[in-house]
């Protein structure tokens, strides 16, 4: 009889405690169900309606309180193990801390959406301190979450980092050098969002779309995308254009090879065919000017003509093509150099370099600009009596021998 009333005594205390349990479950879980189905969506109005990152970091944060009820209320619970309600009240405090991250995460990648929405944000995006802040806070939730469930101070746990700094310094090594690079690149405003950059060292040649803490990705012109990390944006060199684009010009330098042998005085007839171009109307009447006044001044008489001065028709090429490039409509004017130079000769010919910029920075415009600036002058070479210079093809000799071959 004894034993039997034990018994009964037994499974009456067990019926309560799984009664009591199933009650704080139902009710945790009750609570939670009014915050987020019946409160939050109550106050959705109010919040961001462009976002569901505010309504994510209100989620997280009422996470807590069913957390602390069960916490609270493990402990009201009859006949239960004080080892058991020791671990559900340190289980349940750890994941209130983790919880509270969770919401101050969420918060922050709101904070970082509000601030994508300035006008100043493709410029100075601030992901990568948006990161950083998430790093400490998730490393101070590890720390109070293993705090609470050995149930210590959370500074005798802070006091031993001291002889672990070494070792973090060594795993963290990474986020530290990106973390100084991200500072001096935003602070010297080096890189923004939508830059054009050239990194060859990385194989890197198109357009910054993102900036975070540890990399910075670029969508090259095939459509490829290149990560690069941060600190390698300090350290390794790269070529950033947007001083171009910001300009409004794009710069044109490409030479025309001349065949030296085509160079030459011009003659009475040839000058006359020339004076036919009305951009050289006023280089010509200049120089005739000037060289029949030195010639005038200089050659006394019995002096053999080789002495006198002539015209060019590489020197008047070059005062072709300055005219041609200022009246030309694309080409950028004031503010912008001009220039139509020598280079040193070489094997391959003579090197007329053309420089200027034109006045927009698209790039299919400045190459169909490009194209049709030189259309022009490879064409109208001939009439200076000018030749570019060509490495003879396979044509070219089978043409020589079959020449050759007649004679």
């Amino acid at each position: 009889m004894d034993d039997l009333l034990k018994d009964y005594f037994e499974l009456a205390l067990w019926l309560q405690s799984l009664i009591a349990l199933t009650g704080l479950a139902l009710i945790a879980l009750l609570v939670n169900w009014i915050i987020k189905r019946v409160l939050l969506r109550m106050a959705a109005p109010y919040l961001d309606t462009r976002s569901l990152t505010a309504d994510k970091a209100a989620a997280w944060l009422a996470t807590v309180i069913p957390l602390l009820i069960v916490s609270r209320g493990i402990q009201a619970v009859p006949n239960m193990p004080e080892e058991v309600v020791t671990v559900t009240v340190n289980v349940a405090e750890a994941f209130i801390v983790f919880s509270v991250a969770m919401g101050i995460n969420w918060a922050l990648n709101y904070a970082n959406e509000l601030y994508a929405r300035r006008p100043e944000a493709r410029s100075r995006p601030i992901k990568g301190y948006v990161q950083v802040l998430k790093i400490a806070i998730f490393c101070g939730a590890a720390i109070l979450m293993i705090a609470v469930l050995i149930e210590q101070s959370p500074l005798l746990l802070l006091s031993g980092l001291g002889a672990m700094a070494a070792v973090l310094l060594l795993v963290f090594k990474d986020t530290i050098l990106s973390l100084v690079a991200s500072v001096q690149l935003t602070s010297n405003d080096m890189l923004r969002v939508g830059d054009w950059i050239e990194m060859p060292s990385m194989s890197a040649d198109g357009d910054v779309i993102d900036i975070a803490l540890h990399t910075v990705k670029v969508q090259n012109f095939d459509k490829t995308i290149t990560t690069i990390p941060t600190h390698r944006l300090i350290s390794d060199s790269y070529r950033n254009w947007r001083g171009m684009s910001e300009s409004g010009g794009r710069r044109i330098k490409r030479s025309l090879v001349i065949d030296q042998n085509s160079v030459r005085f011009l003659d009475e007839d040839q000058l006359a065919g020339l004076k036919r171009f009305k951009l050289l109307d006023g280089y010509l009447a200049r120089k005739e000017e000037e060289i029949a006044e030195w010639n005038r001044h200089e050659l006394a008489s019995g002096i053999d003509e080789i002495n006198a001065r002539r015209i060019t028709n590489i020197g008047t090429l070059r005062a072709y093509v300055i005219a041609y490039l200022k009246s030309h409509p694309r080409i950028a004017g004031e503010g912008f150099t001009l220039l139509v130079r020598q280079l040193p000769p070489g094997p391959q010919g003579l090197p007329l370099e053309i420089y200027c910029f034109t006045d927009t920075v698209d790039w299919g415009e400045y190459e169909a600009i490009q194209a049709d600036i030189f259309d022009h002058m490879l064409a109208i070479l001939p009439q200076f009596g000018l030749r570019i210079f060509q490495e003879p093809s396979g044509l070219d000799l089978a043409s020589g021998l079959k020449g050759n071959s007649r004679d």
